[in-house]
Parts: C-alpha cells; structure tokens; sequence
C-alpha cells in the first residue's frame, strides 16, 4: 500500500470518528435539543395565534399604451413645425414595465389617496380609518397627545405642520411594507394586480379603490399633457387666423358700401382698400386650412397616444380573508428553534475542546 492511499484512509478514518463523536455529544443532549423544539413550536404556535386575519382587496386591470409614431400623423410633424408647434410624437415609454409599479408606490400618489374622503362616511378621510385600525391616536393619548390637534382635513398650524408631514411619511412607509403589492398576475401576463390588506374591511376595500383610480387618472393625464397643450396652442392659432380673416372679409365689404356711386375716374379709393383686404384674407385662408389641417392630425394623434386602462376584477364584499395557520407557524419555530439549539451545543463543544488544548 502506498503512503498516499494510507494517508487517505487515516483521514478517512478520523473523519468517521470525529463525526461518531459529535454525534454521541449531540445525541446526549437530546433533552435539550426536544425542549428546543417543544419551546419553538410552542412560541410559533401562540405567535401565530395573536395574528389577526387580514383583509384583501385585490383589482386586476389590463393596460396597453398608446402609440407615439403613426407613419401619416409623422409626415405632418414638418408641417406642425411651421406654425411653431409640436405634435407629441416622441413620446417614449414614461411609465412603462416596472416604472408603473413604482408609481404605484411613490409618496405622492399614497398620501393623496390617504387625504382622500371615506367613501362610505365622507366625514372621515382614509388617514383617520388607517390610524383607527392601527390603533396610532392611543399610542398619541398617551406620549404625545398634542397630535390630536392634527386634522388632516383641515390647514394645521405651523407649530404642527412638521408632525403633520411626518405622520404621513411614516404611514405611506408602513402602508408600502405592509399593506400594498403591485405585481403582475404572473410573469406572462399583461394584468396588473394591486393588492391592499389589512386587518379592517373597509379601508382594504376603499383604499385599493381609491389608490388604483388615483393612479390611473394620473398616469393617463401624464401620458397625454403634451399633446393636450399642443392642440391647446393648436387651436388658439387656428381662433386668431380665423378672427383676423373674417376681419378682412368685413372690410372689403365695408369699402364697397362706403362708396356706392363712385366717379369712374376715382376707383381706386374703392380697389386699392377692397384688394387688400381680399388679399389678406387669401393669405389667411391658406395658413388658416394648414393649421386646421394640422390641428386634426394633432387630435388624431391624441387618440392614438391616450392609454387604455381596463380594469378586469374589482374588490367586492366579503372580501378575500388571509388566516394564519397555527399549525405551520408551530412547525416552522419548532425547527427554528432545533436548529438554534444545536448550533449552540456545537459551538459550546467546540470552545470547550479549545480550551482544554490551551491548557
């Protein structure tokens, strides 16, 4: 046999005995390995038992995009450009893929929705049911009772203002921890769902409501504020080359009834006015039939740019109820516990046998 292969075999052999004798060590602990586990099961058991069922609302919905780039409204962007205007057509993808997620999420859209009114008690705001079923203005009677001045649906002073600001921060950072999941139904779908939970109902049900509109208007009005300001200015152009032509419409006419049976030989006191007005009134009726033409392409391209938004499932009641099972909760610290209970008996062994080498 050669050195190697007895050298393989003696480490071989030694790892087989060290692993006996962890073993041994670990199996003579079982007492407290068991009431690790007992302990564990017995603490997820009772944990889960505090936990209270929660409430989830859940809406589905269907976006799709509008188009930025048709190939005819593209042909008329040169045109547009004449009269100083652009017709909105390089879009991009503002708010596209996970960018929604986000908006969904952001402070600004939260705290607007939370100022929002109840919908089934308008004399409460959605802030005043979330800090009810979160029991906060308890917590404030008791360590700072001076936030019970706070009304949320009214201006607060400037001594309160900075509290007022943070309460919401804070809520919109608990809500987005807690309370709100936007994802896709799954990762081949284009249905987004928005899922809001919590121990209360109502506020489930009104907040999703209330949070997927909020969103929704938001995100269509962003989409399409440029096209809206160039029809806007579009069509003020086209209002002003209109009103100055039928100005000189009228004017024409009025030099002709302010000279009625003029002398042959002084026509030109009648042409000279007359001609100048028809010109100008040419000259404005063909900048005014491109800009109409141009304001028509604008709107067909708003039509073209404007998202759908379909919303697939809405939240009913009762609502979908989320409980906690005490079994798996028993199980899951049961098994956390045993394997915090034998790292410790490692770790202990292991400090023993250095420290009897030290010695």
């Amino acid at each position: 046999m050669s050195t190697k292969h007895y050298t393989e075999e003696v480490k071989l052999r030694d790892f087989i005995l060290k692993g006996r004798e962890w073993f041994h060590y670990l199996l003579s602990k079982w007492y407290v390995i068991v009431l690790a586990g007992l302990l564990g099961m017995s603490l997820g058991f009772l944990y889960m038992k505090t936990k209270q069922v929660l409430f989830k609302a859940t809406t589905t919905f269907v976006l799709e995009s509008g188009e930025n780039n048709g190939g005819g409204i593209g042909q008329m962007a040169g045109l547009a450009a004449l009269a100083g205007v652009d017709l909105g057509m390089s879009g991009g993808g503002i708010f596209q893929g996970d960018n929604l997620f986000e908006l969904y999420k952001s402070r600004k859209m939260i705290e607007s929705t939370l100022l929002l009114p109840s919908a089934s008690d308008s004399s409460i705001l959605l802030i005043d049911r979330y800090l009810a079923l979160t029991d906060t203005r308890t917590i404030w009677k008791n360590d700072k009772p001076e936030l019970l001045q706070i009304d949320f649906s009214k201006k607060v002073s400037k001594e309160l203002l900075r509290a007022r600001d943070s309460i919401l921060q804070k809520v919109v950072q608990d809500i987005n921890k807690n309370n709100l999941l936007v994802a896709k139904l799954d990762k081949k779908s284009a249905i987004i769902k928005v899922d809001v939970s919590s121990t209360d109902e109502v506020f489930s049900k009104e907040f999703n409501e209330a949070l997927v509109a909020q969103v929704n208007d938001f995100y269509i009005k962003t989409k399409t504020k440029k096209s809206l300001d160039n029809i806007a200015i579009l069509q003020h152009k086209t209002d002003s080359v209109r009103g100055v032509m039928n100005g000189n419409i009228a004017a024409s006419a009025v030099a002709i009834d302010a000279t009625p049976n003029l002398n042959p030989t002084r026509q030109a006191q009648r042409l000279v006015p007359t001609q100048r007005s028809q010109f100008s009134a040419e000259t404005n009726k063909a900048i005014l039939s491109q800009l109409v033409q141009n304001l028509e392409m604008s709107k067909m391209a708003l039509l073209k740019e404007a998202p759908l938004i379909q919303v697939v499932d809405n939240p009913i009641y009762p609502l979908q109820k989320e409980h906690f099972s005490k079994l798996i909760g028993g199980i899951v610290g049961g098994i956390i516990l045993f394997f915090i209970a034998v790292i410790t008996l490692v770790f202990i062994k292991l400090f023993k046998d250095l420290f009897q080498e030290v010695k």
